[in-house]
């Protein structure tokens, strides 16, 4: 069968992440979540004191970016690659509220983005990637065979949110999930360095209102037509 490459970008919380490992899994292709590497760096920056009242010394995380080593190890029983930062498993630390109030400012940091990218460009190689995250479509993997875009109300996708956050036991309330979800926005898509953005080629894929059985069902349609696409082309 034809590899393809899978771009899955949009706002926060929309689900990105669940439906790319679903589809990865049905496809026999590997995931990256390239939120959860942003998300890594955050909580190296947080951890060596860098971030302060909000503030994010951008200067000290710069110089220290030689230090820190981002990969993905597959788990076996939980059936996707976890997180590990220098060697440590941070895959539940990086999901915590903290390093989301922090995330979007450090993804903002051209140079944390230039060797992010870097490292999410040489993944890809070999196609046969499902990649979620900010930008995959427009900068990572601009010819990638498919492109979704990933988009839900505010208000749905903070209610995800919040209830994702209580499964885990953080102490948190709805107003200021949503909030977060807001703020998020607004520096995901006026940022500078690689802004959120549908790619022209992307499919926009509102899932306000849908099950995520739905959601798969919908996505991995798209995906084997292109495959069958792609293996009409080649032969």
């Amino acid at each position: 069968m034809e590899k393809i490459t899978i771009a899955i970008d949009g706002y926060s919380s929309t689900g990105k992440s669940t439906i790319a490992k679903q589809l990865a899994k049905a496809l026999g292709y590997i995931y990256v979540d390239t939120g959860a590497m942003y998300r890594a760096v955050t909580l190296y920056a947080i951890r060596n004191g860098f971030v302060i009242e909000d503030k994010c010394d951008i200067d000290l995380l710069v110089n220290a970016l030689p230090e820190i080593n981002l990969n993905f190890v597959y788990n076996d029983t939980l059936g996707f690659a976890e997180m590990y930062l220098n060697g440590e498993n941070v895959e539940h630390e990086i999901r915590a509220m903290e390093v989301s109030k922090q995330v979007s400012n450090v993804a903002t940091i051209e140079e944390v983005r230039k060797k992010l990218v870097l490292i999410q460009k040489a993944m890809g190689l070999e196609k046969g990637i499902v990649m979620d995250g900010r930008d995959i479509g427009t900068v990572v993997f601009p010819n990638a065979e498919l492109k979704i875009f990933m988009t839900a109300s505010p208000e749905k996708r903070a209610t995800r949110r919040y209830k994702e956050l209580l499964d885990k036991g953080e102490n948190v309330n709805y107003e200021e999930v949503l909030k977060n979800v807001e703020h998020r926005d607004y520096i995901d898509v006026n940022r500078d360095i690689s802004p959120l953005m549908k790619a022209e080629d992307a499919i926009n894929f509102d899932n306000s209102d849908m099950g995520l059985e739905e959601q798969f069902t919908r996505v991995l349609g798209y995906s084997i037509r292109v495959i069958e696409e792609q293996k009409k082309d080649v032969h």
